[in-house]
């Protein structure tokens, strides 16, 4: 084999990256920042489903977008550009060969799977997961905190993200402790698929220095009655400005769950049920009584191994 045949062999091998959905079990703002940003303590979880990225060398940058929710992400140059899937092949590029490193043409696609601005970390996600294919794509060499300090260039939620685990979230994102003891879940993600604006439900905050978490629980056990204690304080802003939160919250309670609760900024709400068997039943019956609207039976991941 040539050295051209070997170049092109390895530009017909994909790597994959889930960018699974990203939820805030709790979500306490405690304070603001020097600069204006709102200070949070969050429990934060991932679902075994999310959008998919597929990334493969090129002859030049490309970007690609299909799936369910693809026709929302806007296809011309300039909405590209302002993609964070692109912002993190570039910042991730500059850095890896402002250090002397080479990071080739990438072809990236992007399955959209998840609702837009919907509170479960879509685009923080995909930035996330575009970090970590590229890393294995190119052979990066950069240590972990560079990475982590890379992505919260780009977004809060992005470090959150590329854990990939469950973390309790400080500060604005950036300050992240494992939870060891944290079981795996079974829940229904519900989303009315209403966009729904970080900032302006931020704006209509009244209450901007809240009640602090309580400490973990130290044994599984612990989990689902220590969650019932916790809130959103992003919630009663979002139920004002999006009414049909009250209703789809409602609708997953009918369905015996056992926690009910807004995901981030919204308008994505989630419902624990007892089985990954009811939860799948719940979202059946949930997509059939609302079959324009989102619902998917998901199971959470636990402390990272």
């Amino acid at each position: 084999m040539t050295i051209s045949d070997t170049q092109d062999a390895a530009k017909e091998v994909a790597l994959t990256e889930l960018a699974p959905a990203k939820i805030n079990l709790g979500l306490h703002v405690v304070g603001l920042r020097y600069d204006g940003f709102h200070l949070l303590e969050s429990v934060v979880t991932f679902a075994d489903l999310g959008d998919e990225l597929t990334f493969t060398l090129s002859e030049a940058d490309e970007f690609s977008v299909s799936g369910r929710f693809a026709s929302e992400l806007s296809n011309d140059e300039a909405g590209q550009a302002g993609n964070l899937v692109v912002k993190a092949r570039d910042l991730f590029r500059q850095q890896l060969v402002a250090n002397g490193f080479p990071a080739p043409p990438v072809s990236i696609h992007l399955e959209k799977k998840l609702p837009i601005a919907a509170g479960i970390g879509g685009g923080s996600a995909d930035a996330a997961a575009t970090l970590r294919g590229l890393f294995r794509l190119w052979n990066a060499e950069i240590p972990e905190a560079a990475l982590l300090a890379l992505g919260l260039s780009l977004s809060a939620d992005v470090p959150m993200c590329l854990t990939g685990a469950a973390v309790l979230a400080e500060g604005i994102g950036e300050r992240l402790e494992p939870l060891p003891t944290m079981p795996s879940l079974s829940l229904v993600l519900a989303n009315p698929l209403i966009s729904v604006s970080t900032p302006e439900i931020f704006k209509l905050l009244v209450d901007k220095e809240n009640a602090a978490l309580p400490p973990t629980p130290t044994d599984a056990s612990g989990w689902l009655p220590y969650l019932k204690t916790l809130r959103n304080d992003l919630e009663p802003p979002a139920r004002a400005l999006i009414p049909e939160i009250e209703e789809l919250s409602a609708m997953i309670a009918a369905q015996g769950a056992e926690l009910v609760r807004m995901s981030g900024s919204g308008a994505t709400c989630f419902g624990v049920f007892p089985s990954k068997t009811d939860a799948e039943a719940a979202a059946q019956a949930l997509t059939a009584l609302k079959p324009d609207w989102y619902f998917e039976a998901v199971e959470t991941v636990g402390a990272k191994p």
